[in-house]
């Protein structure tokens, strides 16, 4: 199913497949109101990430104000990535894009955490509770900051 593009509602747009099978995870929690949110296909890379993000979701995200894009990359150990990602959105939009990732890869995380079903429901969890039980794990917890700016705003839409 797809999301009302009149109302409020998230995309979130995966970087690589790993990426994809979090935010599906993510989805399965029992409290989600899944037509709120609809994860998009992955685009290969972090860079491409940006690139789609810009050439195909800019125009729509000034066509629908209620819009939020999640953008689920890969910070490859480089702690800096959310800065140079957040460099290339658009500054009209840059309160309603987040960007968000493992610290080095998503496949780190399943050694540490189990499956990538798993992960994705326990951080819908965290989110819905007001908890970082996953998302203050050492590959996660970089995130904080997006997350606190995130939470007000997306949160209500989702649950």
């Amino acid at each position: 199913m797809s999301v009302n593009r009149y109302q409020p509602h998230v995309f979130v747009l995966p970087e690589d497949d790993a990426n994809g099978q979090l935010a599906t995870g993510f989805l399965l929690d029992h409290s989600l109101r899944t037509r709120k949110i609809q994860v998009l296909p992955e685009v290969g890379g972090w860079t491409e990430v940006l690139d789609h993000f810009n050439s195909e979701h800019v125009a729509q995200m000034d066509r629908f104000p209620g819009r939020r894009m999640i953008l689920l990359i890969d910070f490859d150990g480089n702690t800096n990535r959310v800065n140079q990602a957040k460099a290339a959105i658009p500054p009209r939009l840059a309160s309603r894009v987040f960007i968000l990732g493992t610290l080095t890869e998503p496949e780190d995380l399943k050694t540490d955490l189990g499956t990538y079903e798993t992960i994705g429901q326990d951080m819908a969890k965290d989110c819905r509770e007001g908890t970082d039980t996953t998302w203050g794990h050492a590959l996660l917890r970089h995130n904080e900051s997006e997350l606190n700016r995130m939470r007000p705003d997306i949160l209500p839409i989702l649950f």
